[in-house]
């Protein structure tokens, strides 16, 4: 059975850094495309980044784009997403979730992930 579990998330200070982390279990994970997404009180949950199966591909939200990185480390099951130089308006609970292996990386649109992690929550403020 196909598990995703997040770790990482935290208070931060405006232009701090956080790692977080994304562990599959159940199949490898390079049988999956992987993306990250974010839902803050009140919006609806939007795509932050997402990594194809083998890794060659990613995309980035304009938000988050230049500031955040997706990598994914098949040996350790894990796909990452570096947030760097955070800002308030990145507050949000952050979820990873699976989608097909032939997924194409493209904008990232949630309807296209089938499996969801529970979320970590990510709190930017001074």
């Amino acid at each position: 059975q196909l598990q995703l579990v997040e770790s990482g998330g935290g208070l931060v200070q405006p232009g701090g850094s956080l790692r977080l982390s994304c562990v599959v279990s159940g199949f490898t994970s390079d049988s999956f495309a992987i993306g990250w997404f974010r839902q803050a009180p009140g919006k609806e949950r939007e795509g932050v980044s997402c990594i194809s199966s083998s890794g060659g591909s990613t995309d980035y939200s304009d938000s988050v784009k230049g500031r955040f990185t997706i990598s994914r480390d098949k040996f350790k099951n894990t796909v990452y997403l570096q947030m760097n130089s955070l800002k308030p308006e990145d507050t949000a609970v952050y979820y990873c979730a699976a989608a097909g292996f032939n997924t194409v990386v493209r904008d990232c649109p949630p309807d296209e992930y089938h499996t969801w992690g529970q979320g970590t929550q990510v709190t930017v403020s001074s």
